[in-house]
């Protein structure tokens, strides 16, 4: 079976590429699988014995277009898809797959709706009698795309056509009575279903009710399955973002989200910039066109254009290169796997007798605050962030950001204070305590005027005052510390103690550039929470100011 199982060898193709040609979290995905494929997954198992019933009914369904099986037909990452999603199952129930939810980022000119389709025949074929499946799109004509393509398969397919009935408004498998019935959001209402299983086709489009109110839908479902679809829209509020954003962090380990399959076809950040020459680009965006070389021939063809005619761009980086065209000038900070190489155990001891300086982003009162210390020792930046978040919103923030607020307060990386509000005496005594719980000295405090003012006050008329010094939130002002910051951490000269709330800020945090191109950290555009970061990057200034820049800086011994 694995000889002959394609989904398998592309995976394989997936971890094995050195020429650039698949992107990062494709890569991380595949390695996830083939984990799980090899049986080394203590939560999922491969089935063979339903890999097999589903590879015969490949071997029946007729591809339209090239007229041989879809098993020959289906391209290799549809392979992934089909086989990954419908033959994981869960280890602790008989029978249940493992994944309730498949999200696939990919261009067009990739037959990703022909795919679904196949996807859904497969569940009407096998799914338990009288189940229910929907499309949902943001209007019928989207919607009914997948009961078109559905429909011109079945036609094509002398061996199912007589166990299907297809009207207008719904197409039926007969043996089992199973429904398939596509929506639309502008005028259908999604409650009220009972869905085993949807898909959200282009989810670009979409805001989150529709995903969510079939979610809901499957509450009471044993065997669930979601699948959003899209490619990249210009757009700053729909489903994909929330979703790739979920996506991301499962991969990169920063949230312990199971039974979530993501296939995220887009160009890595570092080459994201070089689209008008990286062919790269075109290539982890568009897998068909790794093997299929006029598609790639025609894209070519359509970068040129959008090169040379602006009218032409939007639609090009955003439509065959899943790049948000409006915010190109938006970025990641830094790649986690970079931040993670600086992760080293730092004792409190370390310390002691050392010069510190801290970086406070003290939020709205129903947020999270953080505090940084970093100080500079032979050659390297040292640091220790902790963040403090409202006790009684530990549930609802662990629901709404996907990330697990009790564990990093468990870890010690967070502390919870005040009930529905931030207990700001709780943040000032940390402060206050630093120098005799650490043994260190508090040269300064750099703060962000907002929401501060009275913190401040009270720190610097504490018995022990702390100098404390307003960092305005300016690109003329931050870029430099910014930029010492990012830099450091691609030279391995910055160090942290194991903090997934810190690392999880670092994922979520998104750089634009001012007009002089000065690089600084977005909050408005960053994905998340980015206050760790953003009080890290002020201590980081006072520290550049005070030491790296000054003429009497001396190196710490």
């Amino acid at each position: 079976m694995a000889k002959e199982l394609k989904a398998v060898e592309y995976c394989k193709f997936c971890i094995n590429d050195t020429e650039g040609k698949v992107g990062r979290y494709v890569k991380k995905q595949a390695l996830v699988w083939l984990d799980i494929y090899s049986g080394h997954d203590k939560y999922a198992y491969f089935s063979k014995k339903r890999a097999k019933r589903i590879t015969a009914l490949l071997r029946i369904i007729m591809h339209p277009d090239l007229h041989v099986s879809m098993y020959d037909g289906l391209e290799r990452y549809a392979h992934f898809f089909v086989y990954a999603v419908l033959c994981t199952m869960r280890r602790d129930r008989k029978n249940v797959r493992y994944y309730e939810t498949a999200l696939l980022e990919i261009c067009r000119k990739n037959f990703k709706t022909f795919n679904a389709a196949v996807v859904f025949i497969i569940l009407m074929c096998l799914e338990p009698p009288f189940s229910r499946l929907f499309s949902v799109a943001p209007d019928y004509k989207l919607s009914s795309e997948l009961r078109l393509a559905v429909r011109k398969i079945l036609k094509c397919s002398p061996a199912l056509t007589k166990h299907f009935k297809i009207t207008r408004d719904m197409i039926t498998m007969l043996d089992t009575q199973t429904e398939y019935t596509p929506l639309a959001y502008s005028t259908d209402r999604m409650d009220g279903k009972l869905a085993n299983a949807f898909l959200a086709d282009e989810a670009g489009a979409l805001d989150n009710y529709p995903v969510e109110a079939m979610r809901s839908s499957q509450i009471t479902i044993r065997n669930k399955l979601g699948i959003i679809i899209s490619t990249q829209y210009p757009n700053d509020d729909n489903v994909m973002i929330d979703e790739i954003d979920i996506a991301k962090k499962m991969l990169d380990g920063l949230n312990d989200e199971k039974g979530y399959f993501a296939l995220l076809y887009e160009p890595n950040d570092e080459i994201v910039n070089n689209w008008e020459t990286d062919d790269n680009v075109i290539y982890q965006s568009n897998p068909v066109s790794v093997t299929n070389e006029e598609i790639f021939e025609d894209l070519i063809k359509k970068r040129s254009r959008a090169i040379a005619y602006e009218n032409k761009r939007e639609n090009f980086l955003c439509k065959h290169c899943n790049i948000k065209y409006k915010s190109l000038g938006t970025e990641g900070f830094v790649e986690i796997t970079k931040v993670r190489e600086c992760k080293e155990d730092i004792p409190d001891s370390f310390w002691r007798g050392k010069t510190v300086y801290l970086g406070l982003d003290l939020s709205m009162s129903n947020d999270n605050t953080s505090v940084a210390m970093v100080c500079f020792y032979k050659g390297r930046i040292y640091s220790k962030i902790m963040g403090f978040i409202p006790e009684e919103s530990i549930e609802r923030k662990t629901d709404k950001e996907r990330f697990d607020y009790n564990r990093s307060i468990k870890n010690g990386e967070c502390i919870a204070c005040g009930d529905l509000i931030i207990d700001y005496s709780v943040v000032e005594q940390y402060i206050l305590d630093i120098e005799k719980t650490y043994g260190c000295t508090v040269y300064q405090l750099g703060f962000d005027r907002y929401n501060a003012l009275s913190t401040v006050q009270k720190l610097e008329a504490a018995d022990e005052p702390v100098d404390c010094v307003e960092v305005k939130q300016h690109s003329s002002v931050l870029h430099p510390a910014t930029k010492l910051l990012y830099e450091s951490i691609l030279k391995r000269e910055f160090a942290y103690s194991d903090n997934l709330l810190l690392e999880n800020n670092f994922s979520n945090a998104r750089c634009t550039y001012d007009t002089n191109l000065n690089r600084y950290v977005n909050k408005k555009k960053s994905s998340g929470k980015v206050d760790m970061v953003v009080a890290l990057i002020i201590a980081v200034h006072l520290l550049n100011v005070n030491e790296l820049l000054s003429e009497s800086w001396a190196v710490q011994t």
